[in-house]
């Protein structure tokens, strides 16, 4: 069984969407949503493995790495919203781990006024939970 959510044209950058994804994904649910409330307030940074390019060094078992605030608030609310699609289909909500968290390029929408040169960033996100399957002790 899976639980879904899914977020369209979301006004976050698509690079830090990347790598919240791929620090997040395999994690237990309630792990992720401390981390992403650590990171919102500055405590906990998210390691930056692909789109690492003039990012400084952070404390921790990591090279290069941001505070992506703003795209933490949006996936913290995507996350949640999956966590209560699954308790609506019946599923343990202390069992859910991301299976799949995805991250793809949105629509090219254009700015208006001033910039209107510029597009904006939009990105499209999924989040998909499952249960994690207990092990069974056989008896002899």
């Amino acid at each position: 069984m899976e639980a879904k959510a899914i977020g369209r044209n979301m006004g976050i950058s698509k690079k830090d969407s990347v790598e919240i994804a791929s620090f997040l994904r395999g994690r237990m649910v309630s792990k992720a949503k401390d981390i992403l409330e650590q990171v919102i307030i500055k405590k906990v940074a998210v390691p930056y493995n692909r789109f690492n390019r003039d990012r400084g060094h952070k404390r921790g078992r990591m090279a290069a790495g941001r505070y992506p605030v703003k795209a933490s608030t949006f996936i913290l609310k995507l996350i949640k919203s999956a966590e209560m699609n699954a308790l609506n289909k019946g599923m343990n909500t202390d069992d859910l781990y991301i299976s799949k968290m995805i991250a793809n390029k949105g629509i090219g929408q254009m700015r208006h006024g001033r910039f209107r040169g510029r597009s904006m960033k939009r990105t499209h996100m999924e989040v998909a939970l499952s249960e994690i399957k207990k092990k069974e002790k056989k008896k002899k």
